[in-house]
């Protein structure tokens, strides 16, 4: 229990270096701004997305008017990456949490300073693929609207082609990586 409770730490504190790392401000986005005319993403805000078009994360993030339109899109995109980093370090928390069970109640395991090591490798890994793929711009408020997203095949792939990485840890994520994300997803 002791050991459960100390990673359940570890992991939280992981997770506040890994989005306070991301970017020096967070973007708080409420779930549905209501703005019209702003395109559905604006509206929806920060989310696990799971539709034809795959399992994804998406985040995003806004800049007001700051007379330098570069930076104005600039301190956007970091805001909408930001946001990225935080529902995925929810992710790989929920996968750690599940994967400690498990790996406590079959007897085996690994040290939870490996696997936290590992967790951050594949999360630093992971968040450096997320891209920047819509920009809205409200004209009534000149607030600059970013949306970033990160695939989950993509984070399927980095994981599968990692060979520095615990076995049994690697085949969990695997297999149960996606019926994660969609748990994630219907909790939100």
């Amino acid at each position: 229990m002791k050991t459960l409770i100390s990673m359940t730490q570890r992991m939280t504190t992981l997770t506040l270096l890994i989005m306070l790392s991301a970017c020096a401000g967070k973007t708080m986005v409420e779930s549905d701004l209501q703005i019209k005319g702003a395109p559905d993403w604006v509206n929806k805000g920060t989310q696990f997305l799971n539709d034809r078009g795959g399992r994804l994360f998406h985040g995003v993030g806004e800049a007001p008017s700051m007379g330098v339109v570069s930076l104005q899109k600039s301190t956007a995109d970091n805001r909408a990456r930001t946001e990225v980093a935080r529902i995925f370090s929810s992710y790989m928390e929920a996968i750690s949490s599940d994967f400690t069970a498990s790996s406590a109640s079959g007897g085996g395991g690994m040290s939870e300073q490996a696997m936290s090591q590992q967790i951050k490798n594949i999360t630093k890994v992971n968040l450096s693929g997320v891209k920047i793929i819509a920009r809205w711009k409200d004209k009534k408020t000149n607030i600059i609207y970013s949306l970033a997203e990160l695939d989950h095949k993509s984070v399927e792939k980095i994981i599968k082609t990692t060979s520095n990485m615990n076995g049994d840890l690697k085949r969990y994520m695997t297999e149960h990586g996606k019926n994660i994300f969609d748990k994630l997803d219907k909790e939100n």
